[in-house]
This record gives C-alpha cells, structure tokens and sequence, in this order.
C-alpha cells in the first residue's frame, strides 16, 4: 500500500518502515534481472556526489551514464521542472509549447542545423535518423539504396534499427535476438580504407560516433573523420554522427564534430540534453528533414513540456558556464593523473569521456572494490573502465578519484 501524507506520496524508504536492503529484495523480486547493479539505494544527490538511504556518499564519476553534465540536480534544471510541471504535463506532439519552440531554437541555432525532431532517449533519436536516411534514399535515388555503414565496435542502442547498426554481432546485445534489420555493414572504425571497401552503389548513408564509448573509450582521428566527410560529398551520401553521448560538452566543445571540424548531415542527441530527464533528438538540415515526412514518424511523447524545460535549463547551464571548457581542462588533467596508475596499458579519451585500460587487471573487480571506497565508475569490458562525470568537476574531485583508483588496483592485485 502507498504511504500518504496528505495528498502527497511519499518516496523516501523510511516513510515506508524500509530499509536498504528491504529496497534492494523488492526490486530483485519484481524487476527484470539486468545483471550486475550497484548495490547502492540512491535517495538523494548533488553536484559532484550521491547519496544512499544509509547516509553514505560516493562520488560520482558516471553521472547517470552521461547524463547529469552541468551536476547532479542542478538547482536551475530541479526549478525548471518545478515550475512546468506546475503549468503543463504533457500535450502530446500537436499542439505548440513554450518549451518546446525555445528548446528547438537554442539547439539548432547552437549546432548550425536546421531542423530538429525530438524523442525520449539516445535510441529513438537514432531509429529517427536510421529512417530519415533510409527513406531519403529510397525515395531520391533507387529502391534499393538503404544500405548504411557502420563502425565495428560501435554502439547505438537497443532498439532493432539502431541494434542492428551497433557493429557488435558477437556481443550479448544482439544475440538471440535474430534476424536483424537487413541493410547494414561493419568497416573497421578509424579505417578509411575499410570503410571505403564497404560501400556500394546502395549505401545511402555512414553512420559512426566521433568517440566509441561503449566500445572502449576509441576517440575517431580528425583525418578518418574528413575522409569520411569526404566519401559521403563524393557519393552521394549522408553522413550521421551518433552524438548522444559525445554530446554538449563532454567531449571539450559544445558538440563533438565542433572539436573535429567536421559537419555531418545530421546528429542523434540524448543523454545530457534532458538534464535528467528522458529525451533525445535528431537534428538535420531542411533537405533532408524533408524526408520525414507527415505521417512517416511519430511520438507521443515528443518535446514533452516538463523534458524540454530540463533540457533549456541543463543546455543553458552547460553553456553560460562554458563547461565544454571545463571537460577539456579537467579531461586533460585527469587522464594525465590516470596514467600514474599500476598496470595501466592506456588512457585514451576526449574531454571527460575517459577509458582507462589494464594491461591485465581485471576491470569489472576494479569497478566493485572503487564503489566500495565510494567512488562509481563502470567497465565496458574485462580490461577497460570508462569514467564520464559531471562537468563541473575539479582537480580536487580528480586527485580523490586517481586516489581510490589506486588503492583499488592495488587490493585487486593482490
């Protein structure tokens, strides 16, 4: 049964006669088994930390995978819900909202496209530009030119489009769930060569993330970049950039192609443009948001009123306050830090999208022996751990998190 106080339902473990691991047990019992999680109960967070129901406080170098770039519950981002969610809820994508129109305007105006159709997460916003790119081919050149290439180690989501793009045919988010989308190939990413070799007269459109996160933390160089840039203007096709997680800021400029001085034909966004909330989007230019056209695509939940409010405040946040710049400061610094570690093989990374990889420790112990000296990082695979925290972090956050690192590899290795 709810607990009430008033009108108002309650959400705190305590108002409830629970405890931490009464919290844990229940979702256990009712929740799909996701694998590994954090055995942490958040109830409160702020700026560079979290808090669990017990009082304890970790840093945080995840960020909600990405998401909490101007500080976990930005005091601007928290009003900005309050207030809307005060005035409206929900609409629907039909009628016009506030939000909504000064959402759109502050990111086209700040990325240089010209439309921008918003979604609710990462994976939506990369079925849209999938589509977008698909049907513009079939429809403007032949009925068979839909073929996109994508990067091998590569990751886009978990939706079947954006699945089947992810260049991980071996890796457990794709088995057992075939067939797949017919219409897509793997080139070696940072290859020109091999991208070249996998285009033919059907491909409409390549489609990469200028740094491979989920992959490893793989930054692309700016000549495998221009070079595609330069194969798409030479056959006619697009060129999409999956940046929901490169995305304002993180990367040390507003978006990552910014740093790259490369301007693709559109880019998927989510992650830190909701400031917390679900939301992604994808943003073209006229002649090719054209392809999408009414009735092609659709959601219910498009540039809802209380997301694109969080996402104004996080985005206006993240760039009155220059922490693009930031990440690029902290991000060097950090990485150099990183590299006194034991055992490292290498640190790679752009702004404060970091991996660190071992030459043979075991990365996913690292992650639970730092959690436990209340640090929170994640590891993308058996050797490498990724680190994306907030923007607004300081040397000081970086010298505490390299500390923890170091005594965690160190009681790893053992």
């Amino acid at each position: 049964m709810h607990q009430r106080t008033g009108k108002v339902i309650i959400m705190k473990a305590k108002d409830y006669g629970l405890n931490k691991q009464d919290i844990i047990d229940i979702s256990d019992k009712y929740m799909f088994d996701i694998g590994y999680r954090f055995p942490i109960v958040v109830e409160e967070s702020k700026d560079v930390t979290i808090q669990d129901i017990d009082g304890e406080e970790y840093l945080d170098f995840f960020a909600g995978i990405a998401v909490n770039s101007a500080g976990n519950c930005n005091e601007k981002v928290v009003k900005a819900i309050r207030d809307q969610a005060e005035q409206t809820l929900h609409t629907s994508l039909y009628p016009y909202s506030v939000p909504q129109a000064m959402l759109a305007k502050l990111i086209c105006e700040t990325t240089g496209f010209d439309r921008i159709f918003f979604q609710n997460s990462g994976t939506e916003a990369n079925e849209a530009m999938i589509k977008m790119a698909r049907k513009y081919g079939v429809e403007n050149c032949n009925p068979n030119r839909f073929e996109i290439v994508t990067a091998k180690k590569g990751f886009h989501g978990r939706t079947f489009g954006s699945l089947t793009a992810t260049g991980q045919p071996d890796n457990g988010c794709q088995i057992g769930f075939g067939p797949l989308l017919p219409g897509f190939i793997y080139a070696d990413f940072n290859d020109l060569d091999s991208f070249k070799a996998a285009v033919t007269e059907n491909t409409i459109a390549i489609m990469v993330e200028p740094v491979q996160a989920e992959g490893g933390v793989y930054p692309a160089t700016k000549e495998f970049l221009q070079g595609l840039r330069e194969l798409c203007d030479e056959k006619g096709m697009l060129l999409l950039f999956d940046e929901v997680q490169t995305g304002w800021g993180r990367c040390g400029d507003t978006m990552a192609f910014m740093h790259y001085g490369v301007k693709p034909d559109a880019v998927s966004m989510a992650k830190a443009m909701g400031g917390g909330l679900p939301l992604g989007a994808l943003v073209t230019t006229e002649k090719y948001s054209r392809a999408l056209n009414p009735g092609s695509h659709g959601c219910t939940y498009s540039g809802n009123p209380v997301c694109c409010a969080a996402g104004y405040a996080q985005l206006t946040e993240i760039l009155d306050r220059k922490l693009a710049d930031n990440a690029k400061e902290m991000g060097n610094y950090f990485m150099e830090q990183l590299k006194t570690l034991p055992d490292v093989k290498e640190v790679r990374g752009l702004g404060l999208l970091v991996g660190l990889e071992f030459a043979d420790t075991d990365a996913a112990a690292i992650k639970v022996k730092a959690m436990e000296k209340k640090l929170l990082v994640t590891a993308t695979s058996n050797r490498i751990i990724r680190m994306v925290p907030p923007l607004i972090i300081t040397r000081d956050d970086c010298d505490r998190a390299v500390s923890i690192l170091r005594e965690a590899i160190l009681e790893v290795r053992k």
